[in-house]
């Protein structure tokens, strides 16, 4: 199964990509991750985004359709992805669909994290990663301790998005472009609107109980080939 998994910025998308990936052994497609870590190891691609992300902006379809494609034609995660931060406006969503009808792929679900904007900024102010293990944890509601986090606390980082000014540009950048896509996924009865504001074991299970019966339909099918 390929799942879509939407929210704006600090609506613990990353968490819950994480929980579905171990849960339903998806491999997760993190746009926000990939680019990262072109910028990381200062590739081309890297140097050419950056600033892009630092002012809180989306970079250009074309490097997006490149990561798309790479994602898509590997064999070894095959209709087992979970899409966190893309599509991010219409003409990615519809490119999407496209690319995945043509590697004889689909689209199971869609889901949308539904949050405050006030609960949002205080959630991304106190958001910390793990810069070892890729964890996410919040000074305020989720903090790091010897319990949930078995690395050294000096590993645990800011991301340098994650101030006042962006942030703002950010929400107002997903509430103009990325809104408009999820009516494109009604319509496509495909889209599953999920409250984001619970915590978060309470979220994964109301999206565990909405994935958990194809899960089980499609492991009946695999052992009775």
């Amino acid at each position: 199964m390929n799942v879509i998994l939407f929210g704006p910025p600090g609506s613990g998308k990353g968490t819950q990509a994480n929980k579905i990936v171990k849960v339903f052994n998806l491999h997760k497609f993190s746009a926000g991750d990939l680019l990262r870590e072109e910028i990381k190891n200062q590739t081309d691609i890297g140097k050419k985004i950056k600033d892009t992300i630092d002012k809180g902006q989306f970079v250009s379809d074309e490097i997006m359709n490149d990561l798309i494609i790479k994602t898509l034609t590997n064999d070894k995660i095959n209709s087992r992805l979970i899409f966190d931060g893309y599509p991010r406006n219409l003409n990615q969503a519809k490119n999407l669909n496209t690319l995945i009808k043509k590697y004889g792929q689909k689209i199971s679900f869609v889901f949308s994290l539904n949050v405050e904007k006030k609960i949002l900024i205080k959630r991304l102010l106190g958001r910390e990663i793990c810069s070892n293990c890729n964890l996410i944890f919040n000074k305020y509601y989720n903090q790091s301790n010897a319990t949930n986090h078995a690395c050294d606390p000096k590993f645990l980082v800011k991301r340098s998005d994650d101030n006042e000014n962006t942030i703002a540009s950010r929400f107002e950048t997903y509430s103009k472009k990325t809104l408009p896509i999820l009516s494109f996924y009604r319509e496509q009865k495909l889209l599953h609107d999920i409250n984001g504001k619970n915590e978060i074991e309470k979220i994964f299970e109301e999206i565990r109980a909405i994935m958990a019966p194809l899960q089980a339909w499609l492991c009946k099918l695999y052992l009775y080939k």
